[in-house]
C-alpha cells in the first residue's frame, strides 16, 4: 500500500506555531513515529507553501498512489486550482485537518476541496493523520 501526505502552507511551521491550536511537535517528528507505526505501508511526505507545487505533487501521485492525506492548510478554502486537481487524479483524496476548522472564524467553515475528497477528519490534532491512514488501510 502506497500513500501520500501532502501538507500545505505554515504546516512546515508546526511545534513552532500557535501551539495552543497545533501543538508543540514537527510534523517531521510525527512522521518518522508514523513510519515506524506503519511499516507495512509505504508513506511519502511532501510539504509546501506555494498552491502550484501542491497542484503539481497531487499531478505526480495521483495516478500512482493507494491514497492521498491532504492538509491545504489555508488554500482549503481558497484554491479552485487545488479541488479541480484533486477532481481530475484517480487516486482516493482524504481531507485532514489539525485544528476543528468548524471552531474557527466563519471564513474557514467552507472547503472548497471537500466536494472532490472522500472524506473529512478536522479537529483531532495530528491523529488525524493516523486516521485517514487507518482509513485507507482499512479500506482495503
Amino acid at each position: 500500500m502506497k500513500i501520500g501526505i501532502i501538507n500545505g502552507p505554515n504546516l512546515n511551521l508546526l511545534g513552532t506555531r500557535e501551539k495552543s491550536i497545533y501543538g508543540n511537535q514537527t510534523f517531521e517528528a510525527y512522521f518518522k513515529q508514523m513510519l515506524n507505526t506503519y511499516p507495512h505501508v509505504e508513506l511519502e511526505y511532501y510539504q509546501s507553501n506555494v498552491e502550484g507545487e501542491l497542484i503539481n505533487k497531487l499531478h505526480e501521485i495521483g495516478f500512482s498512489h493507494d491514497g492521498i492525506i491532504l492538509n491545504a492548510g489555508g488554500y482549503t478554502h481558497t484554491s479552485v486550482a487545488i479541488s479541480d486537481a484533486i477532481a481530475a487524479i484517480n487516486s482516493p483524496v482524504l481531507e485532514v485537518h489539525i485544528s476543528n476548522i468548524y471552531a474557527r472564524e466563519d471564513y474557514r467553515h467552507k472547503s472548497l476541496l471537500s466536494k472532490n475528497c472522500i472524506g473529512i477528519i478536522s479537529g483531532l490534532g495530528l491523529n488525524g493523520y493516523n486516521m485517514a491512514i487507518e482509513y485507507f488501510i482499512n479500506k482495503k
